[in-house]
């Protein structure tokens, strides 16, 4: 375990069974982000109030992104655990995006940057086959936030990964002494490591044996690409893995992370809501295939209102209004309902009318009752991401294709 604990010089990860935690809030610091618009995408942020949605600038907090940096941000929406689930499709995405941001190269030199300095948080890394078990598990945990401080220009040097259970209970801090071997790469090795807990007065040592370690305590990071802003960092490190970090995480990122944890939703949604502009939006943008993320409690509904409402999997529109809602509650079999959405008036309302479906079982087809009539609120929606509220159901989707 103690071998597992300080493979991979940039992780230094260390698993642990996973304490209840509560799931982050927005701070002072909110976040609203939209990335900056591509040829045939509809970049549109919404927000609830006075029937009006509004585009924002290419921000997050105070800091800009230039649009490569905006488009691994996009390119990250969506994936769990920090790259443990993610589809092939998204993580090329992604990778090409890394790749773009390593060829411009960023700020030259950034161990010898003051931008390097501070705490970063960790949004994605890559799972090659020499990370261990033990680090592939941690990382996953999307309720823990996962963090590595670089202090560089101090008398004594240091890279820390602090992996933060909740803000209640506390969090364990993994240090090792640094040193700058050039312009991209620092050299560490492990050296302590202690629990800090919320509830106790005293620190608790992790109980790994660095100085018996060896080689397996000591590892490198080379800094890929650091931007000028200083709020995007690529690094790989010795056991080949990619991590991309960031100092002022996105509010959709954040919105993303509490879903994957399942605690604490609704509020998050709240403060997220709150915290955007708004602009009328109008059917084009709703165009595409969406997969539901989150949805409010449907206990007590059928199988067939529940693909009449479109509150379990995806979720397809096309540009002449028409809709498809697709539900697998078991392997193999498959519901799905058919109608059309058109809007209503002038405000951010659609009306949404269904009007057949079908569940399939196997290659059998049999026809099924899924009349209904539903009004959609849109409250946010921008290319990635749409928060609605359908009747009573309040409900989060991804957009995972533009064209139908």
């Amino acid at each position: 375990m103690a071998t597992a604990a300080t493979a991979a010089a940039t992780g230094g990860l260390v698993h642990l069974p996973p304490p209840q935690s509560a799931a982050p809030r927005f701070g002072a610091s909110r976040a609203p982000s939209l990335l900056s618009r591509r040829p045939g995408q509809h970049r549109q942020p919404l927000r609830h109030g006075a029937g009006r949605v509004s585009a924002r600038s290419v921000a997050v907090g105070e800091a800009a992104y230039a649009e490569p940096e905006a488009a691994l941000l996009e390119a990250l929406l969506g994936v769990q655990g920090r790259g443990r689930a993610v589809a092939p499709r998204q993580l090329q995405e992604v990778e090409s995006a890394v790749q773009t941001l390593e060829a411009l190269g960023g700020v030259p030199d950034p161990t010898s940057s003051s931008l390097i300095e501070g705490s970063w948080q960790l949004i994605f890394t890559t799972r090659p086959g020499t990370a261990s078990p033990i680090q592939r598990t941690f990382v996953g945990v999307d309720s823990f936030r996962i963090f590595q401080e670089v202090y560089l220009r101090t008398d004594d040097p240091r890279v820390v990964n602090v992996v933060r259970f909740s803000e209640s209970v506390g969090d364990l801090k993994v240090e090792a002494e640094a040193t700058v071997e050039d312009g991209k790469r620092i050299l560490f090795r492990f050296d302590r490591a202690a629990f800090t807990f919320k509830f106790l007065p005293f620190k608790v040592p992790y109980p790994v044996p660095f100085r018996l370690l060896g080689d397996e305590a000591k590892g490198w990071l080379d800094t890929t690409y650091l931007s000028h802003a200083g709020n995007i960092r690529i690094s790989r490190g010795n056991k080949g893995t990619t991590f991309v970090l960031q100092k002022s995480p996105d509010a959709r990122q954040i919105l993303l992370s509490t879903i994957s944890a399942g605690t604490g939703v609704e509020e998050v949604i709240d403060d997220f809501i709150s915290s955007q502009n708004g602009a009328e939006v109008d059917l084009d943008i709703l165009v595409g295939e969406w997969q539901l993320l989150w949805g409010s409690q449907t206990k007590g509904e059928s199988w067939s209102s529940v693909a009449s409402a479109g509150l379990k999997d995806f979720q397809i529109i096309k540009e002449d209004g028409q809709l498809k809602n697709l539900v697998s509650p078991f392997p193999g079999v498959s519901l799905n309902a058919r109608g059309n959405i058109c809007k209503t008036g002038n405000s951010n309302t659609f009306s949404v009318s269904m009007n057949e479906g079908a569940v399939q079982v196997g290659g059998v087809q049999f026809p099924l009752d899924t009349k209904g009539e539903f009004v959609m609120e849109i409250l946010y929606i921008d290319n990635k991401i749409r928060i609605s509220r359908l009747n009573q159901h309040m409900l989060v989707h991804l957009r995972i294709a533009n064209a139908t």
